[in-house]
């Protein structure tokens, strides 16, 4: 008697845990469907400092309204960002323009894609050591980010500023290799696109992202010697994983990343700098 009474009071514990335990389950998938409390969720964005992590935080509010919690995850380089991204240790990224996602992305195999354009830095090339294009003496040596996407921006910034020609069709994928005109035989230098600011004590010019030449506390409408038109394609995107671009919390975080809140921000804090693309 003693053994049938002990197994029933198991078998009516096991029951009533189970049941807890769904019940727990249920509320927090369906919290929302049956006017439960919302369970907060956590998005964890990779970013750069400048602009894009400083534009995250004016977002923070707006998702926590919403049940969002948002976890910036600062990077000072364009390759992690991506790799996390596919590794799962982040939800999405925030750092980079369409050519360089597509074309990292392309090469590295990965399943990536964007949901927002949000802004665009014009590229501008900067000097410590002189402050007109005019004076570049020759062999002068000029610095470049020694990614392909960005590389080949750079040099078709250098063409527009009258100081090389490229190869015929090359367009922004075009390389050294493709200069095919160096009228003051300029030494160009490929560099890790965070070195650029930094070489500007050992170059003549270099061609700087605006990201870190803001860090750099360079004002690219003011330092810029030469910088890209506003209208430059190349919009800075919220990136996910593709298996996740109909992801609710993630297109509440787009929404938030083009809000008039955001476009505010980056207009009266940048000055021109930085433009929204939206």
């Amino acid at each position: 008697m003693k053994k049938f009474l002990a197994l029933f009071l198991i078998a009516v514990l096991s029951l009533t845990l189970a049941a807890c335990g769904s019940g727990s389950t249920n509320e927090q998938q369906g919290a929302s469907e049956n006017g439960g409390q919302q369970q907060e969720v956590t998005l964890k964005v990779g970013a750069t400092a400048v602009p894009h992590a400083e534009i995250l935080e004016v977002v923070k509010p707006l998702l926590e309204k919403q049940g969002i919690k948002l976890d910036i995850v600062e990077y000072q380089d364009y390759v992690l960002p991506n790799t996390d991204l596919a590794e799962k240790q982040i939800d999405a990224n925030y750092f980079q323009h369409v050519p360089y996602l597509e074309s990292f992305s392309k090469d590295r195999g990965l399943d990536l894609t964007y949901i927002a354009k949000v802004h665009i830095e014009p590229m501008g090339i900067y000097s410590k050591k002189v402050d007109d294009l005019s004076k570049l003496e020759d062999k002068a040596t000029v610095s470049i980010p020694n990614d392909p996407t960005n590389g080949g921006r750079a040099l078709a910034l250098l063409e527009k500023a009258g100081l090389i020609k490229l190869k015929e069709g090359v367009g922004i994928n075009g390389t050294v290799q493709d200069v095919v005109e160096n009228p003051k035989n300029l030494e160009i230098k490929e560099l890790e696109a965070p070195m650029l600011p930094r070489s500007l004590d050992d170059v003549t010019i270099s061609v700087i992202n605006t990201n870190y030449a803001l860090e750099a506390q360079l004002n690219p409408t003011k330092d810029a010697l030469f910088i890209e038109d506003a209208d430059s394609p190349y919009a800075n995107v919220l990136a996910v994983r593709t298996e996740d671009k109909d992801n609710e919390n993630l297109k509440k975080l787009a929404e938030a990343l083009t809000s008039p809140e955001v476009k505010k921000f980056i207009e009266e804090k940048y000055n021109g700098a930085v433009v929204p693309a939206f």
